[in-house]
């Protein structure tokens, strides 16, 4: 499972909101529900995320494993 908890640090120590990311931004508050699930991005999405933050990949996202 991919998890946007990072996201959420990362945002707060930059400090960005949700807020900012919809009106400076144009992310759709669709978008931000997505992440705010854990749902499905694209990989665009994902560079727009970091080039906004200066941040790595990793300070957005996280992978945890299934333990099936």
């Amino acid at each position: 499972m991919i998890s946007y908890a990072p996201l959420w640090k990362t945002m707060k120590d930059r400090g960005v909101t949700t807020y900012t990311l919809i009106k400076k931004y144009k992310f759709s508050s669709h978008t931000i529900h997505r992440l705010r699930h854990n749902g499905g991005i694209s990989t665009s999405l994902i560079n727009e995320l970091c080039t906004i933050l200066n941040c790595k990949v990793e300070e957005v996202l996280v992978y945890i494993p299934d333990n099936k």
